[in-house]
């Protein structure tokens, strides 16, 4: 009969999000991925789940402080099911690793006795499955990971009977790996994990993390993604955020299913202003963004083309409140100030202040020359424009 589990990976609890300037919210949404666990229970329930797997990279750093090892135990403790676990590239196996560390054996044994950390390339026989692992116990591994499972004899794989072969590893694949994965494009060396030469037909399901989007790379290979999306949406097929509920039986193919276990909204945009109505049209891209929500998401906004005096003033206003209410705002703003027609003549043609409008002249001036005198002739027209509002 059909065995159902989680498959997981890349939780990296502890990671510091170092580009989060504010304290607060940095700490927000380090507790968010805590927090992710408990999602990950309840669908685990609700999926009547035999166990969890985690591909690799529970932990953000083979270093993660006190305060995060405990809360990770806590939680997973709480989830009253088995969790497996391979070291990952960054919380790898070896002599001295976390996984060995006497902090770490004490909590997990005290808090999370359900949680099973797999640092051996061998076969592991649970209940209803064979889990094969194939862990880290270097950051870069310059063999594939996987490579043992090549030389297992299939005599040996038939002392399991009937139960379903599942691979749990983490690391790239040929022509798709995480290089170029993080936010701003730094990434670890592949691990390289070499599919084609794996045997099909001796496993059920191949359980892969290190990429952090969801994606189907075999026939029975499968990313799960990071549970908890942890920076900014690159487009085409790379979509974090979810688990994935694994059926499987021996000799058939999986039933896989994507559930959605983010919270944290990470959002992109790219707009360009034609006019200073289009202030208003961006206004309203971000509240469908957004909504009403503060301290829930993190928005890259990149803005191009030109407003007016007024319109840019509008402009810090709205950015000062995204600032405050958002987690983080990745901004790009290479607006240009662009004073309308009808704001010139407000300051060049004022007849009751002949020296405001010299001035205004002389400014208008300013932006006709170089690069340089350009851009301080528009913010001084700014400045000299609010200040006439305001009298």
């Amino acid at each position: 009969m059909p065995v159902t589990f989680l498959h997981t990976a890349d939780w990296q609890l502890g990671k510091p999000f170092a580009s989060v300037e504010d304290d607060d919210k940095r700490a927000l949404i380090r507790q968010e991925r805590i927090k992710a666990i408990e999602r990950i229970g309840l669908i685990a329930k609700e999926r009547n789940a035999s166990f969890i797997l985690v591909a690799g990279d529970l932990f953000d750093s083979s270093t993660a402080n006190k305060s995060t090892v405990s809360a990770a135990c806590s939680n997973i403790g709480q989830l009253n099911i088995p969790v497996i676990v391979i070291p990952g590239n960054h919380d790898h196996g070896g002599p001295g690793c976390l996984w060995e560390q006497e902090f770490f054996l004490r909590e997990r044994e005290r808090l999370a006795p359900n949680l099973r950390v797999l640092q051996e390339s061998s076969p592991v026989e649970l209940d209803d499955v064979i889990i094969f692992s194939c862990p880290l116990l270097r950051r870069h591994e310059s063999m594939d990971p996987s490579s043992w499972l090549r030389t297992i004899d299939e005599a040996v794989l038939t002392e399991f009977n009937d139960k379903p072969r599942v691979v749990l590893a983490h690391g790239s694949i040929q022509g798709f790996d995480s290089s170029g994965d993080d936010e701003d494009g730094a990434g670890s060396a592949p691990n390289l994990i070499d599919l084609k030469r794996l045997s099909i037909d001796s496993f059920d399901y191949v359980a892969l993390g290190d990429w952090h989007g969801t994606k189907q790379v075999g026939e029975k290979a499968w990313y799960s993604g990071t549970p908890e999306m942890d920076r900014f949406p690159k487009g085409g097929t790379n979509e974090p955020g979810n688990v994935l509920v694994v059926s499987v039986e021996r000799g058939k193919s999986p039933l896989v299913e994507t559930i959605r276990s983010n919270n944290l909204g990470w959002h992109q945009l790219d707009f360009e202003f034609a006019g200073d109505e289009d202030l208003d049209t961006l206004d309203r891209a971000i509240t469908e963004l957004i909504g009403n929500r503060a301290g829930s998401d993190l928005l890259r906004l990149n803005l191009r083309g030109s407003l007016g005096l007024e319109a840019t003033t509008r402009l810090e206003s709205l950015l000062d409140s995204l600032n405050a209410r958002l987690l983080r705002l990745k901004l790009d703003n290479h607006t240009l100030l662009a004073p309308t027609e009808e704001e010139i003549e407000v300051l060049t043609l004022r007849s009751e202040d002949p020296l405001i409008a010299l001035v205004a002249n002389k400014l208008v001036e300013l932006t006709d020359g170089s690069e340089e005198d350009a851009a301080v002739g528009r913010v001084a027209l700014r400045e000299l424009h609010a200040v006439c509002s305001n009298q």
